[in-house]
């Protein structure tokens, strides 16, 4: 059963809501994806710019989950770069590091461009603060800022000390940062619900409150079929997209990928002079620190405010009530200020955060766990996957031959685990 988009700030922002039909009867195409978000929409639209049918079957509305839910911040952040690292040195030998740095920056580049392309709004700025929240982080940002000089970043990067944070921010809290003028922030689900329409301008059909029963994966006599309550689509190939919002495949995907909630907050609109104080160069923010805050102005002059972790894959109740302290307390002025949005999304947390690509039979793929960096992650995977079910395997054939570790049982105990993991994680966060 589809369920309405949640009472996000980007909800109440929609430049032009998607209003796609219900799957009814038969369709055939040359391509079926499943999982109207970031992945699964612009998989759609890379195959549609070659040339292809494709239908897109997504069980609420275009970007109803964590597309439409998360911070807004394209960044040149990996999960998992150095286990892609040692694990992808196998097939890329001396060529993986600079493959991965390449991954780094490749999502923004297919992102402007589709804006550029497409003529898309989505409130897109420019400028980044990677910040250190305390004095140890430091050295990890200036080992980062070594390596983007290194790579001919020096333009777009400058190494903040904490005697020129006041110049940036309004806090106190951090001691230093990394100045980052290529990175960007933006109206996710504008984003998304844009690179849609390109889509289906080129072509694509999509079905919305489709929520998908089963797949039949064919066989040398039969193709693949993606089936809902009132109709079937069949395809040449299939790609499962859903990420951490689907239960499709249980036997085969279950403890590979793992739900854990963010909570995030949209403030009243600040006063002009109120965001000039805060954050007069208008920058996304996010720190150090495993469990991070992260921030950015909205295009109407909120502050959008993020953080925490849940992995027990469930939203908090009370989100306002666990941000407000952590709000409050990097920007004082701002202490009472109202919130008039409050909500969740899900990421897909992988044990090793390497975005998880492969085959659940010939013919039927699946690409999901990005970790908490979606954005400019899952356009650059939609990338790799538009190049795989045409017939290019080479990046495919990259990030399959990684191994994962699984992890048996329910997806509860797997959460568990997890948790465990992260508060590992921490203790030896806080002793560093």
């Amino acid at each position: 059963m589809s369920e309405p988009r949640c009472q996000a700030y980007y909800t109440a922002t929609i430049n032009n809501e998607s209003n796609y039909p219900t799957l009814h009867g038969d369709v055939e195409v040359d391509v079926a994806i499943i999982g109207g978000g970031f992945t699964g929409i612009n998989t759609s639209l890379e195959l549609a710019e070659k040339g292809f049918k494709v239908a897109v079957i997504e069980a609420n509305k275009v970007a109803w989950g964590a597309t439409g839910r998360n911070g807004g911040q394209v960044t040149g952040s990996l999960s998992g770069d150095e286990a892609m690292r040692k694990q992808m040195r196998k097939t890329l030998g001396t060529d993986v590091d600079q493959f991965i740095w390449n991954l780094r920056w490749r999502g923004h580049d297919i992102i402007t461009s589709r804006i550029e392309k497409y003529g898309i709004e989505c409130d897109l700025k420019y400028g980044h603060l990677h910040t250190a929240y305390k004095p140890s982080h430091m050295r990890e940002l200036e080992a980062s800022y070594a390596e983007g000089v290194q790579q001919g970043m020096s333009e777009h990067l400058r190494l903040l000390q904490a005697k020129d944070m006041p110049d940036f921010l309004e806090t106190s809290i951090y001691h230093g940062a990394i100045y980052n003028r290529k990175n960007m922030h933006l109206h996710s689900l504008n984003l998304c619900l844009g690179e849609a329409q390109a889509s289906v301008s080129l072509g694509t059909q999509i079905f919305e409150n489709s929520p998908v029963t089963h797949i039949s994966h064919g066989d040398t006599q039969n193709s693949p079929s993606v089936h809902t309550a009132l109709g079937k689509v069949r395809a040449k190939r299939v790609l499962l997209a859903g990420n951490a919002y689907h239960r499709l495949e249980r036997p085969k995907m279950r403890g590979k990928i793992f739900p854990c909630a963010g909570g995030l907050v949209a403030t009243a609109p600040l006063t002009d002079a109120e965001v000039h104080a805060i954050n007069p160069k208008d920058l996304a923010v996010y720190d150090c620190r495993l469990v991070l805050d992260y921030y950015r102005i909205t295009g109407d002059n909120r502050l959008l405010f993020g953080g925490g972790a849940h992995y027990s894959g469930k939203p908090s109740r009370d989100i306002a009530g666990e941000l407000r302290p952590a709000l409050e307390k990097t920007f004082p002025r701002l202490k009472g200020i109202g919130i008039d949005f409050q909500w969740s999304g899900m990421m897909g947390i992988v044990v090793n955060r390497i975005p998880q690509l492969g085959q659940l039979s010939d013919n039927v793929f699946y690409a999901q766990g990005y970790s908490g960096h979606g954005i400019a992650t899952s356009h650059i995977i939609s990338e790799i996957m538009g190049k795989a079910l045409s017939g290019h395997m080479e990046e495919y054939d990259t990030f399959a031959a990684c191994s994962h570790v699984r992890i048996p049982g329910s997806e509860w105990l797997g959460n568990q685990f997890l948790a465990l993991g992260m508060w590992y994680y921490l203790l030896l966060e806080r002793l560093r």
